[in-house]
């Protein structure tokens, strides 16, 4: 049985994509491992790395090939300084050698040891090949990411359906029904309900001191984009937005860090538009932080990153000047729990579903969560999240040039804006009146997922990424 924790939906990690950066960063650490576990990693001679299907085709892009390395390699995503990366992989280049897991050196050149097959596996369209040769024979193991950092192997049973995932929870939800029946049963919001099943696997302690950490890098994340100039890297020559917007919006009140940023922008004046501005600047630093292979949180993916982060800082700079910890803290367990809902009956791979199964997630968790902070029942938290989705469904990922950059970084923004909206309308709406709840739109997500064309779906095949040549730009 298997749990799907908050901590499994807002993972630290490094850009531009979940499903195609740390999804394959991952997938190399489980390979290493499968190989410690079997007694064979110190008699591997050579290593290659197959990528299938969406990895492939915007492969390059999404960096996919540099996360394949530095997973080989062994550093951790979580904690790998940012600078040392195009050193790393410079290096790899240079001498056609690979550090394999730090421990063994071996012959590697990313031009023919990493090889791009546009064809897809049958059982998802994210799948990833490595291969070794050990004591002269070749063995190979096959992983899929399957969106947000998520890495599965095929032997899993039911992974390919669209399962029910159970677990050891003391209050297991696969569905909102469920999830309200425990808060109707307990007497509890949404946030509590969550708190109660985390504590069945950490402490309160451990829990707290994770979701800080979160925290710290989303604030972080939002203060470097807002504060850094220039232009991204990958080839479209996209000029950072943040900077230039926050330079127009912040006040004259000093500050040093980022704490002291959040005091700061409270200062400032405050009328619709700044509002916008200031939400949309939050999600634009994210994101831009996100595609220069910066660290962020995958939430629910990096493709996703600045939604949720910018509506809570939107109530902590506009909404709420006292807002504290216990406010993140319930923010991220009500968007966690949200996000799994959706992962279990749905889908959080664009690669399976389109920009849907992101940035409408996103603003779904965000919705939700911010609903509960402004005072809403769970039944309202449930009806902004059904909101924020319904007006998502059928939007889909085509990257110009496969780059996280157009129109990824823009959607953000309005996932944000739209999330913000969701949670207004949500608390003047009266539960018993509303027609469609949170489970259809799960369901009515998944099967327009089901039924959109791939050139959709996070290849670079269709929509702006073939409307818009990389010469355009």
């Amino acid at each position: 049985m298997e749990c799907i924790s908050i901590f499994d939906m807002l993972k630290i990690g490094i850009g531009p994509s979940s499903s195609h950066t740390l999804g394959p960063w991952r997938a190399a650490e489980r390979w290493i491992s499968e190989l410690k576990a079997n007694s064979t990693f110190s008699k591997v001679e050579t290593i290659q790395v197959d990528l299938y299907g969406s990895l492939s085709l915007t492969g390059k892009g999404h960096a996919t090939d540099y996360a394949v390395m530095l997973g080989l390699t062994g550093a951790d995503p979580e904690t790998l300084p940012i600078e040392t990366i195009e050193t790393t992989i410079a290096d790899i280049k240079a001498t056609q050698k690979i550090h394999f897991n730090n421990e063994k050196i071996l012959d590697f050149t990313p031009e023919t040891n990493i090889v791009f097959n546009k064809k897809f596996l049958p059982f998802h369209s994210n799948g990833i090949t490595f291969s070794a040769i050990i004591n002269g024979k070749k063995a190979k193991s096959t992983f899929y990411s399957i969106g947000g950092g998520f890495v599965v192997k095929e032997e899993r049973k039911n992974a390919k359906k669209n399962f029910e995932i159970k677990c050891s929870f003391p209050y297991p939800i696969d569905k909102g029904t469920e999830l309200l029946k425990f808060c109707k049963d307990l007497n509890k919001p949404i946030s509590e309900v969550v708190l109660e099943n985390e504590k069945s696997i950490r402490t309160e302690e451990e829990i707290d001191y994770e979701l800080k950490r979160i925290w710290d890098t989303m604030l972080e994340c939002m203060y470097t984009g807002c504060h850094t100039e220039g232009h991204l890297p990958g080839g479209l020559n996209v000029r950072r937005r943040a900077f230039d917007m926050h330079k127009r919006l912040q006040g004259s009140s000093p500050y040093s860090n980022p704490v002291e940023w959040i005091y700061s922008i409270r200062n400032t004046e405050v009328k619709f538009r700044q509002i916008l501005k200031w939400v949309s600047c939050f999600a634009l630093a994210v994101n831009e932080v996100n595609a220069a292979l910066g660290r962020v949180v995958t939430a629910p993916t990096n493709g996703s990153a600045g939604v949720i982060p910018s509506v809570l800082m939107y109530y902590l700079v506009i909404e709420n000047h006292d807002g504290n910890f216990e406010d993140i803290k319930k923010f991220l367990l009500v968007a966690g729990e949200i996000g799994s809902i959706f992962k279990k009956g749905a889908t959080i791979s664009a690669a399976m579903g389109g920009c849907q199964a992101e940035i409408g997630v996103s603003s779904a968790m965000a919705a939700g969560a911010l609903t509960e902070l402004l005072g809403g029942s769970p039944e309202q938290v449930l009806v902004a999240a059904e909101i924020a989705m319904e007006h998502h469904l059928g939007l889909t990922c085509d990257p110009i040039g496969g780059l996280v950059q157009i129109p990824c970084i823009e959607r953000n923004a309005m996932g944000a804006i739209k999330a913000i909206n969701a949670a207004e309308l949500a608390l003047d709406t009266d539960p018993n009146n509303v027609k469609v709840p949170l489970d259809k739109v799960v369901n009515t997500m998944w099967e327009t997922a089901k039924d959109m064309n791939s050139k959709y779906k996070e290849t670079s095949e269709g929509g702006l990424a073939v409307g818009v040549n990389m010469s355009d730009c």
